[in-house]
């Protein structure tokens, strides 16, 4: 290709009737478009007449091997830009639907929320924009689980969300001697302590966590001691904040609810009471896993003095409970049998517990005489989701700033 872009025209015209046959190819990419350059530079291309710049279009194709279009093309460029060069390559990419502002609030959410799994986030973000009409959820609203996960790996909601700590499950060996059968119905319990340990001999709060197995609602209350004269007051102020009617109780075997007293309780409200079966860890599967996603999840693993019972207590009636049942969906089981009859549950509706307990027939007769599915309905409505979460953060912030200030006292 040596000074073969200086040929005149009558030298390319006899070049190309002498080489007939003959084909080039050019070897590199950069050099060819440097030499189409200099070629169509050097010929004055757009200054030659129609019949000149055909011949001179086939002598290019045949100096370097290209096909008809792929100098029609370098030449578009050369006419564009007065040079033919390599075009850098850009990878496709889809157009970004969510903005770094949706990211933010998706942050936002997750620290009300303390990162609920994905299904629950997005139920929650459907619900801000459908159920409470919170424009600024307008996009989120319908976001994909996946997407979510997605998200979280970008680096604006890394920014926001800095600090990030998987749950720890609490496991707790636990049979049971006798399985309720709700069928469908709420009111049937199941209840479990969480212990909040020792420091230095001085005894940690007590936890009570108790789970409607149906409607999933919750209620959790503190007390300084498990004994029988400081559980009582605690049980009867738990069941009172149920909706409706307790139908059973189901308890592991400790002493803590297996004694006279609280049969005593249970036996006045015309409560059954049941208790764990050996090999039957599964039963009372439903309260040990709301002890790590809920309580451990919110009130953590460090030691918290018995003595700040009462204010944890306030908190959680005041608080928590209507956080929890109003605005933290849960992910409803639905068990599926395969051919060979093993049964596994899988997870397709996130609703809160309060959704669950209206969608049941005949709700009305389940209910205790003083609650209505008006009063119910309005204080779900009070407030969003995230409103309610965020005001439930700062009253447990408020909460913990007491504890440590007069543990530093």
């Amino acid at each position: 290709m040596q000074n073969g872009e200086r040929l005149s025209l009558e030298q390319i015209r006899a070049f190309l009737e002498a080489s007939g046959e003959i084909e080039f190819d050019a070897a590199n990419r950069r050099e060819v478009y440097d030499w189409v350059t200099g070629a169509l530079c050097e010929q004055e291309y757009w200054k030659q007449s129609r019949g000149a710049k055909g011949m001179l279009r086939r002598y290019i194709g045949k100096m370097t091997g290209l096909s008809r279009a792929q100098v029609t093309r370098l030449i578009s460029r050369y006419k564009q830009s007065g040079r033919v060069s390599e075009r850098s390559y850009r990878r496709n990419r889809f157009a970004s639907h969510y903005t770094p502002a949706d990211i933010e609030l998706l942050a936002q959410v997750d620290e009300a929320h303390e990162i609920l799994s994905g299904p629950a986030t997005q139920k929650i973000l459907y619900r801000e924009f459908h159920d409470y009409g919170s424009q600024r959820y307008e996009r989120l609203a319908a976001i994909s689980v996946a997407h979510i996960y997605n998200l979280h790996k970008s680096r604006v909601y890394r920014e926001k969300r800095i600090h990030y700590q998987k749950t720890r499950p609490v496991s707790v060996g636990i049979g049971e001697r006798r399985r309720p059968d709700p069928q469908g119905r709420p009111g049937y319990l199941r209840i479990d302590t969480v212990h909040q340990g020792d420091l230095d001999g001085v005894k940690g709060v007590y936890h009570i966590n108790a789970v409607d197995e149906v409607t999933q609602w919750q209620v959790v209350g503190a007390t300084a001691q498990i004994s029988e004269a400081w559980l009582i007051p605690v049980l009867e102020a738990m069941l009172r904040q149920f909706p409706f009617r307790i139908a059973g109780f189901h308890s592991d075997n400790g002493s803590e609810f297996i004694n006279h007293t609280v049969a005593k309780l249970l036996n006045k409200l015309l409560v059954e009471q049941t208790k764990s079966r050996p090999r039957h860890s599964n039963d009372n599967g439903l309260v040990e896993a709301k002890n790590g996603a809920v309580i451990r999840k919110h009130m953590g693993y460090g030691h918290i003095a018995s003595a700040h019972a009462e204010t944890i207590e306030a908190f959680y009636e005041r608080h928590f409970n209507p956080y929890l049942n109003f605005h933290r969906p849960c992910g409803v089981p639905e068990t599926r049998t395969d051919a060979k009859g093993k049964q596994r549950r899988v997870y397709r509706w996130y609703a809160t517990p309060w959704e669950i307990l209206r969608q049941l027939p005949d709700l009305a007769r389940y209910l205790r005489p003083e609650i209505t599915v008006r009063e119910l309905e309005r204080m779900a409505r009070a407030e969003s989701d995230t409103e309610a979460a965020r005001n439930m953060q700062q009253a447990k912030q408020r909460m913990l700033a007491g504890v440590r200030q007069k543990k530093s006292a």
